[in-house]
Formats: C-alpha cells, sequence, structure tokens
C-alpha cells in the first residue's frame, strides 16, 4: 500500500468513526470515498483535513465551496442551516473530520 493509499485509509477510518459517533448506523462508503478522495491533494496539510465547527468564516467556506460548488444548493439559508446543524451534532468531537463533515452536510440537505 502507497503513503498515499494508507493516508486515504487513515482519513476515512476517521470520519466513519466520527459519523458512528453522530448515530450513523449505516455509512454509504461510496460517498465516504468519493469525500475522501476529493481531499487527497490535501493529505499534506492537516488543517485541511479539519473543519472547525466554531468558526463562522469556515462554516460560510464550507458553505460555499462544499454546499453550492459540490452539491448545487444555490440557497444560502438552507445551506447554511445545513452547516450550522451538523457543527452543532459534532461539537462534542474535538477535531472534526473534513469528509465525515461533508457527509453529515450532504445528508442534513437529503444528498
Amino acid at each position: 500500500m502507497s503513503d498515499t493509499q494508507e493516508k486515504l485509509a487513515k482519513l476515512k477510518e476517521t470520519a466513519a468513526g466520527q459519523l458512528k459517533d453522530c448515530g450513523v448506523s449505516k455509512i454509504d462508503h461510496g460517498k465516504l470515498d468519493e469525500y475522501c478522495d476529493r481531499l487527497k491533494t490535501m493529505l499534506g496539510n492537516k488543517d485541511a483535513l479539519l473543519v472547525s465547527g466554531g468558526d463562522p468564516a469556515e462554516l460560510e467556506t464550507v458553505r460555499k465551496n462544499f454546499v453550492v460548488k459540490k452539491l448545487g444548493v444555490e440557497d444560502k439559508d438552507k445551506g447554511m442551516k445545513a452547516v450550522n446543524a451538523v457543527a452543532e451534532k459534532m461539537k462534542g468531537i474535538h477535531m472534526k473530520s473534513r469528509p465525515a463533515f461533508y457527509y453529515l452536510v450532504a445528508h442534513e440537505l437529503g444528498k
């Protein structure tokens, strides 16, 4: 297994654990793999793989770059409501995995 594959596997393992901590019992591993693969170029930047749930600027970036650009949800209020709901759901997790965060936001939006 290459270094990149090992890091991706660890990223997915962490995300899956956080999803279970948030009450997701049936994880769509295809969707989770997709979110992890999107972050492949950022594997060397730990901060880029995490979401700061208490930082309004970070949450707005998630809304613009993920909710709008990747999920196609243009409604700002609807997008921020989903992002904030996930931030609240994950508030007990100190280092929020970006793939887990994205997975939960997509779920909140029915995507």
